[in-house]
């Protein structure tokens, strides 16, 4: 296995190319200090003037303003293009968390092969968060803090089983598939949920002000 490109024993905010605010990036920062590019990921952070500690993926669509900016060290092609930049830079990072900015934003096809890419990826702790709602590969267990009513949505990338505890409708029995059963918009019924699952491929998907709770029981997750 290659040694990654950027270790950290912080988190990591890294940028996509497509769309997020400022907002979006002082949020992500507070809570995941160093700023790493995607791409052209590397003009959304340079547009809010902060240049990326390292910037990784094909380089085919990051402006040569930007390049011009960025210090060549901080720059790593890899050009291969059977993957997406998102996982050419999320495969290059060890850090104990990473939220992705800038990836669930206007095309249909990006969101979809950043789902992918956190299954696929599941083994770093990645959080992708989105305009109204923040999404990450479950683990084998995990706990996580809610408000009874708010939405807690499961979306199987493969077929996947599992039990769940503060659930209104219980997971277990189910055998969850892309193109059949789906778990999507179901809802809490107690202040802390329980899912357990019997192999990687669901994602879980929680309103956007349960960051901070995501990220506490990802890194509480075994």
């Amino acid at each position: 296995m290659n040694s990654p490109i950027v270790q950290s024993t912080h988190g990591v905010t890294l940028a996509g190319g497509g769309p997020f605010s400022a907002r979006d990036l002082t949020l992500a920062l507070a809570r995941a200090p160093l700023a790493v590019a995607a791409d052209s990921g590397a003009d959304r952070l340079l547009r809010f003037g902060v240049v990326p500690h390292a910037v990784i993926g094909d380089m085919d669509s990051i402006s040569a303003a930007a390049r011009a900016k960025i210090p060549v060290e901080r720059q790593y092609l890899v050009a291969e293009q059977v993957t997406t930049d998102f996982d050419k830079a999320l495969r290059s990072i060890d850090a104990p968390l990473i939220l992705a900015l800038g990836f669930a934003g206007a095309r249909l096809d990006h969101g979809l092969a950043a789902f992918s890419t956190l299954i696929a990826r599941s083994d770093r702790r990645c959080i992708l968060i989105g305009p109204q709602d923040v999404a990450f590969a479950a683990p084998s267990r995990l706990e996580v803090a809610v408000t009874p009513g708010e939405a807690v949505s499961l979306f199987p990338m493969a077929p996947v089983t599992g039990r769940s505890a503060g659930l209104e409708w219980p997971i277990e029995g189910i055998s969850f598939a892309p193109d059949g059963m789906i778990g999507t918009s179901n809802r809490a019924m107690a202040r802390r949920v329980v899912l357990e699952f019997d192999r990687t491929g669901m994602l879980v998907i929680l309103p956007r002000r349960r960051l901070d709770a995501a990220i506490r029981a990802l890194r509480e997750a075994p």
